[in-house]
C-alpha cells in the first residue's frame, strides 16, 4: 500500500468517532511497520482516549521504528491525557504522516516540531482536502467559533413540507428517513424550532441503527412556551436536552427536567442566530444537524450559518396552500440569495436527496 491508501484508511477510521468525541476532533490513526498494518485506532467516545493512544496500544512494541499516519496533528499540551506527541516520542515511532495541522492555540505546529526536534521524519499535507473537510466542525469551532451547521429540508416537489391541514407524515420514504437517521447520527447535535416541537412532538434521537450515543438534542425558543409533556420533555435524563432561548423566557420548569439552559441575545424578535452558535461552541459543539422549521432554516441562511444544505425530494406537489420548506427572508434581489453549489445527488428509494456546499 501506498502512504495515500493509509492516509485514507485513517480518514475512515476518524469518521467512526462523529458525532461521538465533541469537543475533541474525530481523528483517525494507521502504524505500519515493514509493510504491515500493526495499529489502527480512531478518537473514543467522549473524546478520549485519542487515536493515537489506541493505535500505539494495539501496536505495542512493533511501534517502534514504525511510520504513523494521522489525520490531525498530534497533539503537544496537558488536558486529561498526555499529549500524543509525547507517546509517539516514547513508543519510537521514526515517520509520522500528518494530514493537517491543528489550528488549536495549544497545539498550532507545536506538536510538529516536538516531533522533528526528537528526531523523527514528519511530512504534512497528504490528503489534506479530506482531512479538512472530516474535521470540518473542529475546524469552525476553533477558527470561526462556531459550529459546522448542516441544513436539511425534506419536502414535496414544490418545496412544502406539510398540507395545509398540517399533515407531515410521511412526505418522504423509509429509505429518505434512515438516511436522516445516519445524519443525526454523524452530528454532536440536532436543532429544530420551537414551532417544529409544538407541531410535531418529535422525538430527535437516533434510531434504527443500534447502540449509539446519541446527540444533543438543542431546541431554539425565544420564549419558551412549549409543553412539558412533550417528547423532548419526558426524556430529558435519558438524552441529553439543551435550549437557546431569550434572556428573559422562564426555563425553569424545563431544568428541573434536566434540560440545559443557553440564554442567547435576540435581535428582531427572534434568538439571534450568530450568538445562539457561538453559545453552542462554547459549550462544545462543532457539528450541528438543523432540521427546520421555516423560520430557524430562513434565519441561519439569512445569517450565512449554512455550511451544507441537504434536500430530501419526494414525488408529490401539495401547491401553495401548503406549509413552505422556508419561512419569508425579505430578498428583494436574486443577487441577494445565498448560494450553494451541488455537492452530491444519491436516489434513496422512491426519492432523491441532493447535498450543496455554501458557496
Amino acid at each position: 500500500m501506498t502512504d495515500a491508501r493509509y492516509m485514507a484508511l485513517a480518514l475512515q477510521l476518524g469518521r467512526r468517532g462523529m458525532g461521538r468525541v465533541w469537543p475533541n476532533p474525530a481523528v483517525g490513526c494507521v502504524i505500519v511497520n515493514h509493510g504491515r498494518i500493526v495499529g489502527r485506532g480512531w478518537t473514543q467516545d467522549g473524546g478520549r482516549p485519542h487515536a493515537e493512544a489506541v493505535a500505539l496500544a494495539q501496536a505495542g512494541a512493533e511501534s517502534r521504528g514504525a511510520t504513523v499516519y494521522v489525520t490531525l496533528e498530534p497533539c503537544a499540551h496537558h488536558g486529561k491525557t498526555p499529549p500524543c506527541t509525547e507517546a509517539l516520542i516514547a513508543a519510537g515511532v521514526a515517520r509520522v504522516v500528518i494530514a493537517v495541522g491543528d489550528p488549536d492555540p495549544r497545539v498550532a505546529g507545536r506538536g510538529i516540531a516536538m516531533l522533528q526536534q526528537a528526531g523523527m521524519a514528519v511530512d504534512v499535507g497528504l490528503l489534506a482536502d479530506q482531512a479538512r473537510a472530516d474535521h470540518a466542525g473542529f475546524l469552525s469551532r476553533i477558527m470561526g467559533g462556531r459550529p459546522f451547521v448542516t441544513l436539511k429540508l425534506a419536502g414535496t416537489l414544490d418545496g412544502r413540507i406539510a398540507t395545509a391541514s398540517g399533515e407531515s407524515q410521511w412526505i418522504t420514504g423509509p429509505e429518505a428517513r434512515r438516511a436522516v437517521h445516519m445524519m443525526r447520527a454523524r452530528h454532536d447535535a440536532v436543532m429544530v424550532g420551537a414551532g417544529t416541537v409544538r407541531a410535531d412532538d418529535p422525538a430527535l434521537t437516533v434510531r434504527g441503527l443500534g447502540s449509539l450515543r446519541q446527540p444533543v438534542r438543542v431546541v431554539v425558543s425565544r420564549a419558551m412556551k412549549l409543553p412539558v409533556t412533550s417528547q423532548l420533555a419526558q426524556t430529558a435524563t435519558q438524552s441529553p436536552v439543551w435550549f437557546c432561548h431569550g434572556a428573559e423566557a422562564d426555563v425553569a420548569a424545563w431544568v428541573d427536567l434536566g434540560a440545559v439552559s443557553l440564554p442567547c441575545a435576540v435581535r428582531a424578535g427572534q434568538v439571534d442566530p450568530e450568538a445562539m452558535m457561538q453559545a453552542l461552541a462554547g459549550a462544545g459543539i462543532t457539528r450541528v444537524f438543523c432540521e427546520g422549521g421555516g423560520m430557524l432554516a430562513a434565519s441561519l441562511l439569512n445569517a450565512g450559518l449554512v455550511d451544507d444544505l441537504v434536500v430530501m425530494t419526494a414525488g408529490r406537489a401539495i401547491g401553495a396552500e401548503g406549509t413552505p420548506a422556508l419561512a419569508a427572508m425579505g430578498i428583494g434581489r436574486l443577487a441577494d440569495a445565498p448560494r450553494f453549489v451541488l455537492a452530491d445527488l444519491a436516489r434513496l428509494g422512491e426519492d432523491v436527496m441532493t447535498r450543496w456546499r455554501r458557496v
